[in-house]
């Protein structure tokens, strides 16, 4: 399905059509139209930045939208003629609008033009000139070299990888070790980047790495759901490069062989006992690296970059915090279990698979892009629970104000035995209220059996431990021994309402 709520939110970046869709994995004639009718509908991305994709979709399209023929420019003609100098794409859009005027065909618009002439030369494989603007991409990539560390506590060799990003336009970087790759390592890489820089490109451009893009083929690019919700609270658009496709990200990709002779050639012989340690020496060769003049020009990486800064756009308020999304199914009890901790959400979510949002303070739960709960993040060695009443079913919300004294006293009214399970449940946990569920169970098995089969229950489970399992405890009422009892109390009680009984009178009169 096409992520309309996405185009509208990269548009309001300032971002071209032809690039929004190619993030979005769509036509650019889809854009258009999809643009179109959100400005029809007075749609921005403020109003709908709440909406579901779903919701937008059905506000946008009631009918289908009649397609335009279009003639299709000689693209080998256009590559050939951008070889001479003082040639540039828009002169050559202008020129094949006038052909097609002269000839009463309907040309290409300004960026349809760009975007049908851009796949020609991904199709064909032709270079395509990069004319980088100022404060436009921020390119992203791990370095392949390492450098290691030693560990004190064990006295080994602890392998770093190197975290690169550049901005095309002037060349400087940002270089950092990281002890992983993993997805919170490279969210917070980002985050020390953009803060070094002092402002966000409208661009990211990272390689397919699994923390960034999880899948990207011709016809979809899907982003990892961590690292479209950091760009989302930078503003910039993420458009990957093409797999094997260096060209895409030259710059990065130069930076990354010159940063590795620059800065972790000058450190190969250098002895480093901590990833701070380390940090701070790439720190000190990264500033030579971006104030080392250039050969061919005047100037150096820095001086390009005040003149790029002030086009950056300005940081958020607060940094992105790093979070890390999980999926999880809705037990029957109303909860989910994360790092063995529990939280609950509605009861009518059970059995389905929902996404949970972790952050450093705040669980959230999403069902189908909606956030149906959030928690406070529970901290702790031992299981826990975090249950809104609201989310109960109402049968169970008549159960809330139940605690161990409670289950206790109606122990108590059932028998000694019961009482010394429920006691039991109550006291084996570190918490009290890890007992409550298997209360609450022996507690409901009262509504199908009689108080006495339970005591019996119980009374028969304490004869091989002190403290017995609701487990066992149904096992034993479920029995055959059990069952005998529960049906010779049955029948009592039918014989005493419907039936009647032949006495040996009958039996006798018979034989006579």
């Amino acid at each position: 399905m096409i992520n309309y709520k996405e185009i509208l939110r990269l548009k309001s970046l300032g971002i071209n059509n032809s690039k929004i869709a190619y993030s979005c994995n769509c036509a650019r004639t889809t854009v258009i139209t999809a643009l179109k009718r959100a400005e029809e509908n007075n749609l921005t991305w403020e109003k709908i930045s709440d909406m579901s994709n779903e919701e937008l979709s059905q506000t946008f399209f009631s009918s289908n939208v009649d397609r335009t023929s279009y003639q299709k420019p000689d693209f080998e003609y256009i590559h050939s003629e951008l070889a001479k100098s003082g040639v540039t794409l828009s002169l050559l859009w202008l020129e094949y609008c006038e052909q097609c005027r002269e000839s009463g065909l309907i040309p290409y618009k300004h960026t349809q033009f760009y975007q049908h002439y851009q796949d020609y030369v991904h199709k064909t494989k032709a270079t395509l000139h990069l004319e980088h603007k100022p404060g436009e991409i921020m390119e992203v990539d791990w370095a392949g070299q390492k450098i290691q560390i030693l560990d004190t506590d064990t006295g080994n060799s602890v392998k770093v990888s190197i975290f690169v990003s550049v901005l095309p336009y002037s060349g400087y970087a940002y270089v950092e070790g990281f002890l992983s790759q993993n997805q919170e390592n490279w969210s917070l890489a980002h985050v020390h980047a953009y803060n070094y820089f002092g402002g966000v490109t409208r661009i990211l451009v990272p390689d397919n790495l699994k923390t960034g893009i999880i899948s990207h083929k011709r016809d979809e690019i899907i982003i990892n759901k961590v690292y479209l919700e950091l760009a989302e609270h930078y503003g910039t658009a993420i458009i990957p490069a093409r797999p094997h496709s260096p060209k895409d990200k030259a710059t990065v990709e130069k930076s990354v062989n010159i940063v590795s002779t620059w800065i972790l050639g000058a450190l190969r012989n250098r002895q480093f006992l901590s990833i701070r340690e380390l940090n701070e020496a790439i720190f000190e060769k990264l500033v030579e690296f971006n104030t080392k003049e250039f050969q061919m020009k005047d100037g150096c990486r820095a001086s390009l970059f005040e003149r790029e800064k002030i086009y950056l756009l300005h940081l958020p308020e607060k940094p992105y915090e790093p979070a890390v999304w999980k999926i999880a199914t809705v037990q029957y009890n109303y909860h989910i279990t994360v790092e063995n901790k529990n939280y609950s959400c509605p009861y009518e979510y059970i059995k389905k698979k929902v996404n949970v949002r972790i952050s450093s303070n705040i669980v959230e739960i999403f069902f189908n892009g909606t956030r149906i709960a959030s928690h406070p993040r529970l901290d702790g060695p031992f299981p826990q629970y975090s249950t809104i009443q609201e989310h109960m079913p109402p049968h169970h919300q008549m159960y809330v104000k139940w605690d161990g004294e409670r289950f206790r006293k109606w122990a108590g009214s059932i028998g000694p035995d019961v009482y010394t399970v429920v006691n039991a449940f109550l006291t084996g946990h570190k918490v009290e209220q890890q007992g409550y569920k298997s209360c609450m169970a022996l507690l409901k098995l009262s509504d199908k059996y009689s108080t006495k089969c339970i005591e019996d229950a119980c009374k028969h489970a304490l004869s091989f431990t002190k403290t017995p399992s609701l487990k066992s405890i149904l096992a034993i009422i479920r029995s055959d021994k059990n069952k005998v009892l529960l049906d010779v109390e049955e029948q009592t009680d039918l014989s005493s309402q419907y039936a009647f009984t032949r006495g040996p009178d009958y039996y006798r009169e018979g034989d006579e």
